[in-house]
């Protein structure tokens, strides 16, 4: 028997739940299909939110021939075959294919780069499916040749809302005399996977006693999923709240929970790289230059991980995750550098002050590209006050050191040699 999953598949974007930021009337993807003509895309989301439902309502939707390969086991060849299939379809019916591939961060970038031709010459229209972020697992050349969607978790609503759905369209629970009395069990199994909560309402239907009503409760649900929800499912939701656990441990200066939930992630068999990469932007984001050193050993972790592999990798994880929990912390530099974003989009492009400017032609000599432009070796303790910001902001202060010996001392040298231009 086909899974229940599979059954409810939906066939039209009515009946498609949930990510209304994409294809609700107006959204920027449901023009894009109304419009007939679909750019390549990277849909990045949770598991089971309708990644791969989408992709083939798009192709059944537009009238395109739709490929389907799996990073999971698919080979060079494979791509290569799949593209020249497409190719064909376009010489013969004028369609442009669709290209679909699910986790197309498990690609090695060998398998990326072979997409890229085809891709960038219309052969096939590609759309990947992702859990990871696209700007860590596909590479610049083929992600600036696509649009990334960002996909969200379902709703409990929405989930709710599916298993109604599920219980008033499927023939066989529609005979099955089961009535759903209470929710919670079911969508704490889930996790927000629509796929594993149409799976597990279809266990605990097929353990039906035939011939009576079959109330389904959260205490069934526990009897019947034999799977702790508290165990670590690093491809649900426990991924996403327990790396946020880690994260906010680490970021609250407690090595304590912060070994335990790396634990956690680690008995799970999360991807070493995954944490080592938080724990990067970590160093950065919440310690910076109260402890510039944080970032330095949270590289090297990086490196001495994929050197060295599990099981001895988690001791150098730990060791990192402890150092960078009893850390001091700033989120000066993160302040910084949104701040700047945000001044940028206030007053535009303002352009660079001359005497900032290169002068690599006569011309741009001659029309007083670096006039005035002051060495700072030329002077005393190698530092001159200079504008270095466009007139239109001149004496923003963008960075405002923490309230950490390190970056105290910082900021007395930035009011020694300042003074009277930025106010520290």
């Amino acid at each position: 028997m086909v899974p229940l999953a599979e059954r409810m598949r939906p066939q039209t974007l009515a009946t498609y739940v949930g990510q209304q930021h994409l294809v609700g009337e107006g959204a920027v993807l449901r023009q894009a299909i109304e419009r007939g003509k679909i750019p390549s895309f990277i849909l990045w989301g949770p598991p089971g939110v309708g990644k791969t439902t989408l992709a083939q309502l798009i192709a059944k939707l537009l009238d395109k021939p739709f490929f389907q390969l799996s990073a999971i086991n698919a080979g060079v060849k494979d791509i290569r075959d799949a593209i020249e299939s497409a190719d064909k379809q376009n010489l013969f019916q004028q369609k442009g294919a669709i290209l679909f591939i699910d986790e197309i961060h498990r690609f090695s970038k060998s398998q990326q780069d072979a997409l890229l031709g085809a891709v960038e010459k219309g052969i096939v229209t590609l759309i990947g499916a992702t859990t990871e972020n696209p700007s860590f697992e596909v590479i610049p050349a083929l992600l600036s040749r696509c649009q990334v969607y960002v996909l969200q978790h379902l709703s409990k609503e929405e989930l709710i809302g599916l298993v109604d759905r599920a219980m008033a369209e499927d023939d066989f629970l529609k005979s099955a005399e089961i009535e759903i009395a209470e929710y919670e069990a079911l969508l704490l199994y889930s996790g927000g996977d629509a796929r594993r909560l149409l799976n597990a309402l279809e266990l605990i239907a097929n353990y039906r006693t035939p011939g009576r009503i079959f109330k389904v409760t959260n205490e069934l649900v526990r009897e019947f999923i034999q799977q702790n929800t508290a165990l670590y499912d690093k491809t649900g939701e426990q991924h996403y709240d327990i790396i946020s656990a880690f994260i906010k441990s680490m970021r609250g200066s407690d090595p304590n929970a912060a070994v335990y939930w790396l634990a956690r992630m680690l008995d799970g068999g999360e991807d070493i790289a995954f944490i080592a990469r938080r724990m990067l932007i970590l160093a950065s984001e919440d310690i910076g230059l109260a402890n510039p050193n944080a970032l330095l050993l949270a590289t090297t972790t990086m490196d001495a991980i994929r050197m060295i592999g599990m099981p001895e990798a988690r001791i150098i994880l730990s060791q990192c995750a402890i150092y960078l929990a009893t850390s001091p912390k700033s989120n000066a530099s993160y302040l910084a550098i949104e701040k700047a974003y945000q001044l940028i989009k206030q007053s535009g492009s303002l352009p660079v002050p001359l005497h900032l400017r290169n002068a690599p032609t006569k011309l741009m000599a001659e029309l007083n590209y670096g006039s005035g432009y002051q060495y700072a070796h030329d002077f005393k303790g190698n530092f001159v006050q200079q504008d270095n910001l466009p007139k239109e902001i001149d004496g923003t202060v963008l960075y405002e050191p923490g309230a950490n010996p390190t970056e105290e001392k910082v900021r007395g040298k930035l009011r020694d040699d300042w003074k009277g231009k930025y106010k520290y």
